[in-house]
């Protein structure tokens, strides 16, 4: 499959906006597209799902270490992979320019085009030379200007690139492509999704065919590679092996397509939906994802599911949650208008919701004793991106300390029976979610 990672100048630039564009225009020229976003976030990857209709990748070298994000990569399917990037292309320690050069695929750039036209050209350029001075083989292989208006505007930006950075189109400036943002990043793409109208309008300033000629197929990406893949996605799921109780509403949202099929192929996943107060399924373990449990605090404290689940914790079953499924297994959880809302009660701690973020990084854990995804000894790497503290019981139990990130004063994963809640996010990679559903057989 080939491949083009879409990257910005800076954060704010459009990418999101641009990435939809760019998948629209291609499939309007008949191409196949495969979604991807490179880093760890939920939020953008819901937007390429909503427009794609396929779900989006997940390629961050941090998760899922390199041979596991090519494994990603490969797995995926179309004609063009359309990836993405993070912040700025060269910004964080796991930077776009990294995923990009590790995939070996070309980068597109947007360059807010709102102030400048020769400019944009100077800073696309700067761009491209720039990867020599950083060592990355970043190879910036073409501009998209955006909020750019057609005509003079277009064409001084356009006439300004040097031959080796192509031209690839613009975003026209238009409220219509603006996506509403909360705490955690934009709303959800089933929330607030990009008209049909609007998304078209923009696809009719992107130069497909152009885009699809930059895009290349990885060197890394073998005949041999993507034998073995399709050998590894051939195998049958395990029919026999463990149900895992998944978590998926509105309040629980956040979570890996990865995962997802990782689950399946190692057993059952059943759904339900502890906001709408569905029964807890016959299950050997369940898994609570991340979310927005403070936007349904209230109706997790009024449905049975939680009291349900801390029953069935209590007897030993063992439960899993991240993020937004910690805060769902603790106490109470005090929103930032100040109410309290009675939780599931299995982990000792009262969280509550913070005006700004309490951690935002990538994290790496080490297991102080063996638990639900983690040996004793063991380091696992995930990420964490919070608006909420937790205050745990003076003895409250962890299961990992923190050698990189901020957790929960220093520690991480509060665990109680065979539950264990961490504010880190786990990719499958990783082979957290393999012992999670290996220790249900325990």
């Amino acid at each position: 499959m080939r491949g083009v990672v879409v990257a910005g100048t800076a954060s704010g630039v459009g990418k999101t906006v641009t990435t939809l564009a760019v998948c629209r225009a291609l499939e309007r020229e008949g191409y196949a597209v495969q979604p991807a976003k490179a880093g760890p976030d939920f939020i953008d990857p819901s937007h390429h799902a909503a427009v794609v209709g396929k779900p989006s990748l997940t390629l961050d070298p941090w998760l899922e270490g390199e041979d596991g994000m090519r494994r990603t990569y490969a797995r995926g399917e179309g004609d063009i992979c359309v990836v993405e990037g993070m912040m700025g292309l060269y910004d964080g320690d796991t930077s776009t320019a990294r995923v990009a050069a590790l995939l070996d695929l070309p980068v597109v750039l947007v360059a807010d085009a709102r102030a400048g036209m020769q400019s944009v050209a100077a800073t696309a350029y700067g761009f491209r030379t720039y990867a020599d001075r950083m060592g990355i083989e970043a190879d910036v292989a073409g501009v998209i200007a955006s909020r750019a208006h057609g005509g003079r505007h277009a064409e001084g930006i356009r006439d300004a690139l040097p031959e080796e950075l192509p031209y690839l189109g613009r975003i026209p400036p238009s409220d219509d492509l603006e996506i509403p943002e909360r705490h955690l990043g934009l709303h959800l793409g089933d929330e607030a999704p990009l008209s049909d109208e609007a998304l078209d309008a923009a696809a009719d300033g992107i130069r497909a065919d152009a885009l699809a000629e930059v895009a290349r197929k990885p060197e890394w990406n073998t005949e041999e590679f993507e034998a073995g893949i399709r050998a590894e996605s051939s195998q049958a799921t395990d029919s026999d092996g463990p149900t895992v109780a998944v978590a998926r509403d509105e309040a629980f949202c956040f979570v890996y397509p990865s995962t997802l099929d990782r689950l399946e192929s190692l057993g059952t996943a059943s759904y339900f939906s502890p906001v709408a107060g569905d029964d807890l399924p016959d299950c050997d373990g369940v898994y609570l994802p991340g979310g927005y449990p403070e936007r349904f605090a209230a109706e997790l404290a009024s449905s049975t599911t939680l009291p349900a689940l801390a029953d069935r914790a209590a007897d030993g079953l063992p439960v899993f949650g991240e993020c937004g499924g910690l805060m769902a297994l603790t106490e109470s959880l005090t929103t930032t208008d100040g109410d309290t809302h009675e939780m599931a009660g299995i982990l000792p701690a009262d969280v509550t919701m913070r005006e700004r973020y309490q951690a935002l990084d990538h994290v790496e854990l080490r297991a102080t004793d063996g638990t639900l995804t983690a040996d004793a000894g063991e380091t696992l790497r995930g990420h964490e991106f919070h608006y909420s503290s937790a205050d745990p019981a003076t003895d409250a139990r962890f299961a990992f300390d923190v050698e990189r990130g901020t957790g929960i004063d220093g520690r991480e994963g509060l665990t109680e029976y065979r539950t264990l809640g961490t504010y880190a996010h786990v990719h499958p990679e990783s082979g957290a979610f393999d012992r999670f559903v290996s220790r249900l057989a325990d």
